[in-house]
């Protein structure tokens, strides 16, 4: 069967991809000539590990194609999936704009039947109007049907979760088309769980938004942990041998980013809210991460009264380490407080810097180093958990730095590291570490 994608993105480009690996012949279809010439080169749009080997081996192996044509593509497809953003409108409502100038293309140049499925993140009942849409609008005598097939993998670890996916839900209101995604997916030999098309839609809202639950949860517990004394490790560790828990997500931080769970959570609380129900968790949950986001920030305001004038190393801008996306990034709104207060701001990324240049090009200096970025700093933030930041030797802290005080957003640390340095240490959830004088002292000169 021929199948197509409809666009290259986190979703369409990685689906497109790891299905030609599967040994299916797949074109990928783009608006953008330039990025499509890329592609053909083997070379992502995006930072995605083992993305660009996939990309070069099918593309050469002719199962794997790209174009701007989508007349010819939709053409004669049997199959086409719609991988295109859904991004989140100033309401929190999810923007379908996309989603459906794509379904008119399909619907004016499609001449034989074919199943069009739904990847992207939709609300409830989004595939209804869909299919809707495409029966209403379709130009040629053709039967076209649509599923729901939501994606689950994660920035960072796309193909491999695409690749060995924990199950594949499809949302089907058809036995053909249940049949037909049975076929597509029969090569990749992983449990297949079949709902209709609601239940599948939900099922990829309640999945992101639980998991956003449980961080948002666990950082709650962390800001209780250090005000009775308890330490959120040890208790994350004796929660994990917990079956019913388990050890996933439950590290405590600044809060979450990405493109999905801040959009997610905001999407799924609007669409209850639009039906006249309140999901008073989801509430919660974003509230909760919007706190959290400034809680270091707040800590050293508390502590130096003032940050104008101080130089401020900052490691780590992406939302998370192995990817270079800044989508809902805790970086960005504490560089911008930074840079209201008038402190003087360093940053490191290992791939982070060109994105955080579209955003801040001249406001802050870039370097290529950890150690760079914290040379005669008198505070650091960490936001992001790089090995490159992890595997830091502690002593460079109090090394290099004016004032070694550390503001650590990810727990890198481990706190019996940390007693034996003599740097001042605050993260989530434990005990702060005062371990030097001469810290307080020299910035209680800074203030004078």
């Amino acid at each position: 069967m021929k199948i197509v994608v409809a666009g290259t993105g986190y979703v369409g480009l990685v689906t497109g991809a790891c299905l030609s690996e599967m040994g299916h012949n797949v074109t990928c279809v783009d608006i953008d000539e330039r990025k499509v010439q890329t592609m053909k080169k083997g070379i992502s749009p995006i930072y995605e590990p083992g993305l660009d080997e996939l990309l070069k081996r099918n593309y050469k192996e002719n199962r794997l194609d790209f174009t701007t044509d989508y007349v010819s593509a939709y053409k004669d497809a049997d199959l086409v999936f719609i991988g295109v953003g859904t991004p989140e409108r100033e309401d929190g409502s999810a923007n379908l704009d996309y989603v459906f100038g794509v379904c008119k293309q399909i619907a004016d140049n499609v001449e034989n039947d074919c199943l069009v499925v739904v990847k992207s993140t939709v609300p409830i009942g989004t595939n209804d109007k869909v299919e809707e849409f495409l029966k209403e609008n379709v130009n040629n005598d053709v039967h076209i049907e649509v599923a729901s097939n939501p994606e689950f993998l994660a920035q960072g670890t796309a193909v491999k979760d695409t690749l060995f996916a924990k199950r594949i839900v499809i949302g089907v209101e058809s036995k053909k088309a249940e049949n037909t995604l049975r076929e597509v997916y029969e090569r990749f030999n992983q449990p297949i769980v079949v709902t209709n098309r609601r239940s599948a839609e939900m099922i990829k809202y309640a999945s992101n938004d639980f998991l956003a639950l449980k961080i948002s949860f666990m950082n709650e517990i962390a800001n209780f942990c250090e005000i009775v004394g308890a330490d959120i490790q040890d208790v994350a560790k004796g929660m994990s041998y917990d079956p019913r828990i388990g050890n996933k997500f439950l590290n405590a931080g600044i809060g979450y980013g990405g493109s999905c769970f801040p959009k997610d959570t905001k999407a799924l609380h609007w669409l209850a809210n639009d039906n006249g129900y309140e999901l008073k968790t989801i509430k919660a949950t974003i509230e909760v991460n919007q706190n959290q986001k400034y809680k270091l920030f707040r800590a050293a305001k508390q502590r130096f009264g003032s940050l104008k004038g101080l130089k401020v190393a900052v490691l780590g801008l992406t939302f998370k380490p192995g990817t270079d996306d800044l989508r809902e990034a805790p970086s960005i709104p504490n560089v911008r407080r930074l840079l209201d207060e008038g402190a003087e701001v360093v940053a490191y990324d290992p791939v982070g810097e060109e994105n955080f240049k579209k955003i801040y090009p001249t406001e802050i200096e870039y370097v290529k180093s950890p150690e760079e970025a914290l040379k005669e700093a008198d505070l650091v933030f960490i936001f992001t958990e790089w090995d490159e930041i992890k595997s830091l030797d502690l002593n460079i802290y109090s090394e290099v730095m004016n004032t070694p005080i550390i503001y650590d957003g990810r727990n890198c640390y481990a706190i019996n590291d940390v007693k034996e340095k003599r740097i001042e240490y605050h993260s989530i959830g434990r005990k702060a570490i005062f371990n030097i004088e001469e810290a307080r002292s020299e910035v209680a000169a800074t203030r004078m």
